[in-house]
């Protein structure tokens, strides 16, 4: 039943974070046109939708420790996609903004943290192969919700793909949701206390999350945008994202292998380095083939990010209401990606280009570097960090 239980939380993260975390990347250049919105208004609607992320993510957290995971599924679920069918009618990049909100808060916000800790409860041991799992359902959301969405505009507008990505967001969610079932006690029960205080755990890891996500949502966001403006057609740059976040699932699977060998936060730096690099080295390309090759060299390397941090975030915080303590640290990461989302189109508005912002992101993910080496110092086998006791 556990591997059943990650392939259902892999198809609702899929749909939902698909959408929520860089979906509206599809969006960005058919909003412009069409409505003459500015890019920055228009990155404010996924910033907004990231910010009630973090929200929800800190109260659903504690939510979800008293709930059900049917009753959260559920809710995720049809806020979600009655959220995007609305939208689909929106006059004002401000409607948008509260929509995207509130899809953020009682949707992915809902749905993110209660059900990573979810999935850690069905593998109280070796759990970094089953979070890579479910984490790589989230890198096909995160590909093919912009491929499939740049096809819809292009056929349909965008407001119509707005609609059909809602409406196909409640067909196939709800009876999914349905079928979620709550871990075994004896599972719960087994887990290891952490040996950092979470007086100490959680603020060094929310903060390390946060620059962490910060450098992470510029080419999330803007790597569309960028090979746009370098004249290679919407499709063909929803290609590139495409096959970069597939790179992106064998590098979420083989990160969470990489946790269970050499420790989540070991692994965390390795992939923070890498992904870091990546950022600075995507303007420095000018075609398409340049960007699909290093794609998906960049989508593997830089999958292991949110596996390891996630498994790390799992290992340091108290077994004890687990998802109240992930809630929280990982809210963080969501006002990173809306940071990292809004600084790179409001850069992009300053300068007329890229170059700025993505290299802010990669300086973000120098700092996100450090915190996670004084984890590692922190938590070596020979360090007298004194134990979360309860």
């Amino acid at each position: 039943m556990g591997w059943i239980a990650v392939g259902g939380t892999a198809a609702m993260l899929a749909v939902i974070m698909g959408m929520l975390v860089n979906g509206l990347t599809a969006f960005f250049v058919p909003m412009e046109h069409a409505e003459g919105w500015a890019r920055a208004d228009i990155a404010s609607i996924n910033s907004f939708g990231l910010i009630g992320l973090a929200f929800g993510s800190v109260v659903m957290g504690y939510v979800a420790d008293r709930l059900s995971i049917r009753a959260v599924c559920l809710l995720a679920a049809s806020t979600t996609g009655v959220c995007l069918i609305v939208a689909s009618q929106a006059g004002s990049p401000w409607m948008l903004c509260a929509l995207f909100f509130l899809a953020g808060a009682l949707g992915g916000g809902t749905l993110f943290a209660p059900i990573f800790a979810y999935v850690g409860n069905w593998f109280p041991k070796g759990a970094g192969v089953a979070i890579g799992v479910a984490a790589a359902g989230q890198a096909v959301g995160q590909g093919g919700v912009p491929f499939l969405a740049a096809f819809l505009i292009e056929s349909f507008g965008w407001r119509s793909a707005m609609l059909a990505l809602g409406c196909g967001t409640l067909a196939i969610l709800l009876p999914l949701a349905c079928g979620m079932r709550p871990a075994p006690t004896a599972a719960v029960a087994s887990f290891r206390e952490p040996q950092l205080q979470p007086t100490l755990a959680v603020p060094m890891l929310s903060a390390a999350v946060f620059l962490c996500c910060t450098c992470m949502a510029v080419p999330l966001m803007h790597l569309m945008p960028l090979m746009q403006s370098l004249c290679i057609s919407s499709t063909d740059a929803g290609g590139v994202m495409f096959v970069m976040l597939l790179a992106a699932i064998a590098g979420r699977v083989a990160y969470g292998k990489l946790c269970d060998k050499i420790g989540a936060t070991r692994s965390w730096l390795v992939a923070s380095a890498l992904q870091t690099i990546g950022v600075l080295a995507f303007t420095q390309f000018g075609n398409m083939r340049e960007f699909l090759l290093f794609s998906v060299v960049y989508g593997f390397a830089y999958a292991g990010v949110m596996t390891s941090l996630l498994v790390a975030v799992r290992a340091l915080t108290p077994a004890r209401n687990k998802a109240t303590w992930m809630g929280i640290v990982l809210s963080f990461a969501w006002l990173g990606h809306a940071f990292g989302g809004f600084q790179g189109a409001f850069v992009y508005d300053l300068t007329a280009g890229y170059s700025a912002g993505f290299a802010a992101g990669a300086l973000a993910g120098a700092g996100n570097l450090t915190l996670v080496g004084m984890l590692i110092w922190l938590t070596r086998p020979n360090a007298r960090a004194p134990r979360f006791a309860v």
